[in-house]
């Protein structure tokens, strides 16, 4: 066993790992933040995308030793600061972008780096930066509008698919 120490949300973390600890495990099962998802254990679904250092990772694939020392961020520490929903998170509950919920951590931590570093993105920017995240359930087209929308771009031009 191993410790790393990471900064997780902004508070301190730490914790005894295996080598072969993933940081999804990490983040779910000795710090208790369930909201980063496993939906394949192959980096195909994006269910738990989390940013290390500012960027966005597949926790699932990124062992915990290799955050040690990193800024970790989850979809738990998304919320404003008094607790309600950050402007991307309101965009997907305005426009429908969530229906079993399974991929919205993925997709919203997504959402969050894509518009970090292109913050006006066209929709054809966003569903080619989504291309690592899978939903089975809104066929996207709502997901993208909510992200253009949190983007600040008037989305009601975009017909429905």
């Amino acid at each position: 066993m191993t410790q790393v120490n990471m900064t997780v949300n902004g508070k301190a973390a730490s914790g005894d790992v295996e080598g072969r600890t993933l940081l999804a495990q990490f983040l779910r099962d000795s710090q208790g933040l369930t909201g980063t998802h496993v939906g394949c254990d192959t980096s195909q679904c994006g269910a738990c995308v989390v940013h290390v250092d500012g960027k966005a990772v597949k926790s699932c694939t990124m062992l915990a030793l290799e955050a040690d020392g990193a800024e970790v961020s989850t979809i738990e520490g998304q919320a404003n600061a008094d607790g309600s929903l950050n402007v991307i998170q309101q965009a997907f509950q305005d426009h429908h972008g969530l229906q079993c919920g399974f991929c919205t951590p993925g997709m919203v931590m997504s959402a969050a780096a894509l518009l970090k570093d292109n913050p006006k993105p066209t929709e054809t920017e966003v569903r080619d930066y989504l291309e690592g995240n899978i939903c089975r359930c809104t066929g996207y087209h709502n997901i993208v509008k909510a992200i253009l929308a949190a983007s600040g771009q008037d989305v009601s031009a975009i017909a429905a698919e």
